[in-house]
């Protein structure tokens, strides 16, 4: 399995990918002209050295023994930087009455902007078929040996919107409860309007008031910072490497944002520059470690079971020749596991 930046022969692949996601994957939807748009702006890039503001970066899964294309990830350098970014900060009011002897502490949500400018992890998804044998940990944490590699291309603070609550048919008991009180559509158009750049109208129709969470239904409050069930592993994931929930959820499902600095990101912290080694097969009592070559444009990460010897890092020539390596060439690296 090997992750590379997308290319222009990707499309068909991601729009299929994109087609099988749900509702709630703001980040991917089978919009043909919208996706190829985020691939030339990846390739873009990769290619020059662009403001935070107008880079973004996608990679993908790739078989390589059935050359297809299995999974998708992305990293947004900077966000709201051109369009409005919203949240709702979940805060608290305290109503009290010494007279009436009355206390109470009410949670209320606060649309706020504060996240503006965090660079966000974004469009993780993995097929089916492929969520095994540690694809989804490749997947996700491949964007942290790049960020390593390259911190100047990304803000200090690294977000992660998480997909929220929302049931088979993709309703969402906070959209529900809520946003169709002022918009008058369903979560789904809601959802893809963000995602094309029509985001105008949230500012336009939300209200500019705090809002208190009684008011909403018990299944919205419940949906409140926390995931779909399907997100679950990718969030434990997250919080593995050091993000944290700090009240921030999404404007339509409630979603969690996850947060942490990008220095303090466990695989960014902790990957090392070593000098790759040839041999014939994997090391003895060894682990599984993420692997990546220090290119820019030709970016590639896989995994490995190997060991650390002082400088170097062990790695047979499968693993060199799908990172486009040859033995002595320098590579980044991090064991796959926070508890390696």
């Amino acid at each position: 399995m090997l992750i590379r930046p997308i290319g222009l022969d990707d499309m068909d692949a991601l729009l299929a990918l994109a087609k099988t996601t749900g509702v709630g994957v703001t980040t991917l939807q089978p919009n043909p002209a919208r996706l190829n748009e985020r691939i030339q702006t990846s390739i873009k890039s990769l290619n020059s050295n662009p403001e935070l503001a107008d880079a973004s970066y996608l990679f993908v899964l790739e078989d390589d023994a059935a050359q297809q294309i299995v999974g998708i990830c992305g990293v947004e350098a900077a966000l709201g930087m051109h369009d409005t970014w919203y949240n709702y900060r979940v805060g608290l009011s305290v109503h009290a009455s010494r007279e009436l002897d009355i206390y109470k502490q009410l949670p209320t949500l606060f649309l706020t902007s504060d996240l503006t400018g965090s660079s966000e992890l974004c469009s993780l998804f993995l097929a089916a078929s492929h969520r095994k044998d540690g694809n989804g940990a490749l997947l996700s944490k491949s964007r942290f040996l790049f960020m390593a590699e390259f911190p100047e291309r990304f803000a200090e603070r690294v977000i992660a919107e998480m997909r929220g609550v929302s049931d088979e048919a993709g309703q969402s008991p906070f959209w529900e409860s809520l946003g169709r009180h002022f918009f008058t559509m369903d979560f789904a158009k809601a959802d893809f309007l963000s995602y094309v750049g029509s985001k105008s109208f949230i500012a336009e129709l939300m209200p500019k008031h705090p809002i208190y969470t009684c008011f909403l239904s018990e299944a919205a409050r419940a949906a409140l910072g926390n995931v779909h069930p399907a997100t679950e592993p990718a969030r434990a994931m997250l919080e593995s490497e050091g993000f944290r929930y700090q009240g921030y959820v999404d404007i339509f499902d409630a979603g969690p944002s996850l947060e942490c600095s990008l220095a303090d990101i466990r695989a960014v912290r902790q990957s090392t520059v070593y000098q790759s080694l040839a041999v014939a097969a994997e090391p003895k009592n060894g682990i599984p470690w993420l692997v990546s070559n220090r290119s820019l444009n030709d970016f590639r990460v896989t995994l490995a079971v190997t060991r650390p010897l002082e400088d170097s890092l062990p790695l047979t020539s499968e693993v060199l020749k799908r990172l486009n390596l040859e033995n002595g060439d320098s590579i980044r690296a991090v064991p796959l596991s926070a508890k390696a």
